[in-house]
C-alpha cells in the first residue's frame, strides 16, 4: 500500500481522496515538479520548489505551504513509502487550485490542492531517438510555454506521434517553426565545440537540468550559446543530447531517421554531472 502527502499530512494511497470539483481535473488548472531522489537526497530541491512559486505566481495561485514545510513533506513521503535508501526515486509535486464553481473564472477564495507522490524509478536509457514532430506546435509567447502547467495535452499527443514512428522522443517546433524543446525534456546541440540550446523565448521550458547543464559547461570552459534553432541547424548538429530531472543528460542517437553519434563532448558532459 503506498502512502501519499495530501494537503498537510501523509495518507495511505487508497484514502486519499480530491474532490470531483478540482479544477485540476476538470480545467487542467495546476502546476507539477518532478524530482529525483538518490538514496534519500532530492536533486536540486530548491530549484524545483522556486520554479514551482514562480509558475504559481503567473497562474495567481496561492502556496500554502512554504518551502521548508514542502521540503520536509518529500522527504517525509520517501521514507514512508520504503524509498528513503532507493537508489532512484521519483517525486512528483502537483498543485492545483482546488474545488471552484462550474466556469472558467476561479473563485477569489481559492483553497488549492497539494499532493505529493514517490515511485520507484529505473536506470535512465543509455540513449534515445526522436522525430520532429509534425502535428504539435509550441505558442512561445504564451506563458504557459514557461511553467510546468498540468496542461499536458499537446505534449501527449507528440509523444504519440513519436511512438507511432517507433521512437522515444518527439522535438517540438514553436509557432514560427524553431526549435522548442520535446515532450518532456530541453534539448542541447554541439556545434564547433560549443552546447547550443533554444532560449526560453523560444518556448523552451526553464529546465532544472538545463540550468544545471550550462553552470557544469561553463565550469568546464565549454562555451554555451542561447539562441534559435531552426530545423536546418538542428539537422546539421554533430551531437545531440536531452536533459530533465529524471534522465539527466541522455544522448540523441537518431533523429528523423538520421543516425547520430554520442560525441566526446556529451560524454564529457555526463562524466562531469556524474561527479
Amino acid at each position: 500500500m503506498s502512502t501519499v502527502w495530501l494537503n498537510g499530512a501523509l495518507v495511505e494511497a487508497e484514502h486519499a481522496h480530491i474532490t470531483i470539483t478540482d479544477r485540476g481535473f476538470l480545467l487542467a488548472d495546476g502546476l507539477f515538479e518532478t524530482m529525483l531522489a538518490t538514496q534519500g537526497h532530492i536533486q536540486q530541491l530548491d530549484e524545483h520548489l522556486a520554479r514551482l512559486v514562480a509558475g504559481a505566481a503567473v497562474l495567481r495561485m496561492p502556496v500554502p505551504f512554504d518551502a521548508a514545510v514542502l521540503g520536509r513533506a518529500c522527504e517525509d513521503v520517501l521514507v514512508a513509502t520504503g524509498l528513503r535508501t532507493a537508489d532512484r526515486a521519483s517525486l512528483r509535486l502537483t498543485l492545483t487550485r482546488g474545488s471552484g464553481p462550474r466556469g472558467v473564472l476561479p473563485p477569489k477564495d481559492a483553497h488549492t490542492t497539494v499532493l505529493i507522490t514517490a515511485s520507484n524509478m529505473p536506470a535512465p536509457p543509455d540513449a534515445m531517438t526522436a522525430i520532429t514532430c509534425k502535428t504539435i506546435r509550441r505558442d512561445a509567447a504564451s506563458p504557459l510555454s514557461a511553467i510546468k502547467s498540468l496542461a499536458y495535452t499537446g505534449n501527449i499527443l507528440a509523444r504519440l506521434e513519436a511512438e507511432d514512428a517507433g521512437v522515444s522522443e518527439a522535438l517540438i517546433l514553436n509557432t514560427d517553426g524553431n526549435l522548442a524543446e520535446t515532450t518532456s525534456s530541453n534539448v542541447f546541440l554541439v556545434e564547433d565545440g560549443a552546447l547550443v540550446t533554444p532560449p526560453v523565448s523560444d518556448g523552451a521550458l526553464p529546465g532544472i537540468s538545463r540550468a544545471g547543464v550550462i553552470e557544469q559547461a561553463l565550469a568546464l570552459g565549454i562555451p554555451v550559446k542561447e539562441q534559435t534553432v531552426t530545423p536546418d541547424r538542428l539537422h546539421s548538429a554533430i551531437e545531440i543530447f536531452l536533459t530533465n530531472s529524471l534522465i539527466g543528460i541522455c544522448p540523441l542517437t537518431a533523429l528523423d531517421g538520421h543516425t547520430l553519434p554520442v560525441g566526446a563532448l556529451t560524454e564529457r558532459l555526463i562524466e562531469a554531472m556524474e561527479l
